[in-house]
């Protein structure tokens, strides 16, 4: 049966999936994914992602083969197929036809292209392995095997042939595979290699970092510590955004505990730093924008709370009386010792002068540079600014360079982000041909590493990285100190940095004057300022960088929409005088203070603008407007607008309508007192009546009680009413 090799594609995808080797070292990396092939078309077309087979070689004590030795082949064969893999055969092949230049090691790693015969240089039987485990076998390579070869770089391949299934299975299929890798034969190091590594970190909100992502990021698995944890043990040289311990410090007592130890840890490492920009702003696009200097952030002060920083005593100087003698002293007060800005954003043993900005840059730049930090001003730049050139220590129109290796660099800092320790060795092994060929002209000259930003990096990674570049007893003064080579400066500029710098510091200078509104302006600009410098970091692509600028476009428009008047709708005025709810939103954290303007469109209504009013953060407020009809109805628009107490226009014209009933007062008014005048006379009436009801009655009673006492004394003496009627 036909046995499917792995895909040309899989193999680029699979290079910059690598891991560790050392500097100058044979590495022997290579990883293969297969399938077992089958009958089927169907099958046949599977895709590379779902082959489960690995193959994996290294070779050498830590990759070092020095010319005339001999050396050994670890092959791990790992089984992350269903079914289980039998007992094959492993080759190791190597070619004698030395690849040249970085572009041939990128081939052959790439598309397993080169021209020469291969030669086997080793093998061994590998076991059988079930599903979803692995095995390892290793193979003595002998002097006689690998002859003398010279120092170089040489393309190894390594082939396994096995198949799945039982010994007794009729329907096993064959496994074939192939990886490819490349040897490095070198002598004994000569040449000192530095290696740079930027040590960054960037909060949600983009302006400091909070106490919980430092907690987060110092932690002993966060990322700062990580990032310790990889140079520590190294002569790797530190660029540390000086935000970084800023935002440890400015928390003074309440910093996390893992955060001050952190600080404490960086600062006691030997290792030579420079500092970056503050939030590792981008010089190179400051220049090409024509800033007169580099932007810095504005006081952090605003970030200080005086609570969590000790009291020392303040005596206050005494007074003289008036008849010259010396008056009382004061007593000694206590006030918090806050530290300044260059306290708060001080790097210990920091280098002084030194740039990192971003690559390629023009030679104007390098002039801006000197005129922003000095004439004596260092920059960092990729060799591919500097037409290819891998002098470490270069000089150009008089401006002192330290060049990187663009290739090397490139390499090296996909193993330092790369977390699985087996696909880190096939990147190592291309790391360390190409840092054989970057000496390979000149050996004993100094070569610098510089790693791409990246804040994710394991410790394992970061330092398996350096460990393969880093020389023992590295100097970065050395290689300042070293004659520099000449070199010219033939970057691009990047239009479209430089037109966002310009664009992001006018936004700025709109929240500027919209920050009037605050009794304290700086808890606005300078969180804002911190966002501008994050926006123009160092090693965002294209893409990065675009949608870095538009959500921070967007974050602007939503703040000097925070303070606004909502949309109302029709008023119904229906008095003459009157006040109107005009409602003022704000949507800050912060309260603000603004001046409310109202002016009608039509003289039929005469209004007062209100005075200055506090609103208050998250919440909305009603000013009330004095207002007065001098008509008895119509419809009129009044135009509202907010200002900032300092005359700065927060809102521009904004138009609510006003419908005036104000004759419905008197309306109203009449009835109501034509009610109340009948409800009056409904009363009198009634009450006359009921009066005269009650007078009736009340003789009607007295005449039947006057009978009725006449009846009762009839019955009492009738004598005498007989006598009485006889006398008559």
């Amino acid at each position: 049966m036909t046995a499917i090799t792995p895909d040309i594609g899989l193999r680029a995808r699979l290079r910059r999936l690598a891991g560790r080797t050392a500097v100058l070292a044979i590495a022997l990396g290579g990883c293969a994914f297969v399938a077992p092939s089958v009958a089927t078309a169907a099958d046949q077309a599977q895709p590379d992602d779902e082959q489960s087979v690995e193959l994996h070689v290294s070779a050498g004590l830590r990759g070092i083969v020095a010319p005339g030795s001999s050396t050994s082949a670890i092959i791990t064969v790992e089984n992350g197929s269903e079914a289980g893999l039998r007992a094959g055969q492993v080759e190791v092949e190597l070619s004698r036809t030395p690849l040249t230049d970085a572009a041939a090691v990128s081939t052959w790693l790439d598309d397993g292209e080169m021209t020469g015969e291969f030669t086997s240089i080793g093998g061994d039987d590998t076991e059988t392995i079930e599903a979803g485990a692995s095995a390892t076998t290793t193979i003595f390579v002998s002097e006689a095997s690998l002859g003398n070869l010279a120092p170089g770089v040489y393309p190894l391949r390594a082939e396994l042939t096995a198949s799945t299934g039982d010994a007794a299975d009729e329907n096993a299929e064959s496994v074939d595979a192939t990886a490819t890798s490349v040897l490095v034969v070198a002598a004994a190091q000569t040449a000192q290699v530095g290696v740079l590594v930027p040590l960054t970190a960037t909060p949600e909100g983009g302006g400091l970092l909070s106490t919980e992502e430092l907690t987060e990021l110092t932690a002993p698995d966060g990322a700062l510590t990580a990032q310790l944890d990889g140079v520590a043990g190294t002569t790797a040289v530190l660029a540390i955004d000086p935000s970084i311990p800023a935002a440890i410090r400015v928390l003074g007592s309440a910093a996390p505990e893992s955060a001050r130890d952190w600080l404490t840890r960086l600062d006691d490492l030997p290792n030579a730093r420079f500092a970056l920009q503050f939030g590792d702003a981008d010089a190179t696009a400051q220049a090409q924008a024509g800033l007169p200097e580099l932007l810095q952030p504005r006081s952090l002060a605003t970030f200080l709370d005086p609570a969590n920083f000790p009291r020392v005593p303040a005596t206050a100087a005494p007074t003289d009386a008036t008849d010259g003698t010396p008056g009382p002293t004061p007593s000694p007060t206590e006030s918090p010792a806050l530290p300044s800005d260059d306290e708060l954003t001080a790097i210990e043993g920091a280098l002084p002068r030194m740039l990192w900005p971003q690559s390629p840059l023009t030679a104007a730049d390098l002039t801006a540079f000197a005129g922003y930090v000095g004439d004596d001003t260092t920059t960092v730049v990729s060799s591919a600014t500097v037409g290819g050139k891998n002098a470490a220590h270069a000089t150009a129109d008089g401006k002192d360079l330290l060049v990187t290796d663009a290739a090397a660099s490139d390499v090296f800092s996909q193993v330092a982000g790369e977390r699985d320790p087996d696909d880190r060795q096939r990147l190592l092994a291309e790391a360390a041909a190409l840092l054989q060929l970057a000496q390979g002209a000149s050996p004993s000259a100094p070569l610098l590493i510089g790693l791409d930003r990246d804040e994710n990096r394991t410790s394992d990674a970061l330092r398996d990285a350096i460990a393969a570049a880093d020389s023992i007893g590295f100097e970065l003064s050395t290689v300042r100190a070293a004659a520099p080579v000449p070199a010219t400066v033939d970057g691009t500029p990047d239009a479209a940095r430089s037109a966002a710098v310009t664009a992001l510091l006018a936004d700025e200078s709109t929240l500027t004057a919209f920050s009037s509104i605050l009794a304290d302006p700086q808890v606005l600009l300078s969180p804002e300022r911190i966002r501008i410098l994050r926006t123009l970091s160092v090693g965002k692509s294209a893409t990065a960088f675009t949608e870095d600028y538009a959500e921070h476009q967007a974050q602007t428009r939503a703040t000097l929409d925070a303070v606004s008047i909502p949309p109302s709708s029709t008023i119904q005025l229906l008095t003459a005088n009157a006040d109107l709810p005009i409602a003022v939103r704000n949507d800050l954290p912060w309260p603000v203070s603004v001046q409310l303007f109202v002016a009608p469109t039509d003289p039929r209504l005469e209004v007062r603008s209100p005075d200055e009013t506090i609103v208050q953060a998250q919440s909305t407020t009603r000013i009330k407007v004095p207002v007065s009809a001098r008509v008895g109805s119509g419809e009129v628009n009044l135009r509202l607008s907010l200002y900032s107490p300092t005359g700065v226009q927060i809102q521009g014209d904004q138009t609510i309508r006003v419908a005036v009933r104000a004759e419905w007062e008197t309306i109203g008014l009449v009835v109501l007192g034509g009610i109340i005048v009948l409800l009056i006379a409904l009363g009198v009436i009634r009450t006359v009546r009921r009066k005269r009801r009650e007078a009736a009655e009340e003789s009607a009673v007295e005449a039947q009680i006057e009978a009725l006492e006449e009846e009762e004394a009839v019955e009492a003496h009738p004598d005498a009413t007989t006598t009485e009627d006889t006398r008559e």
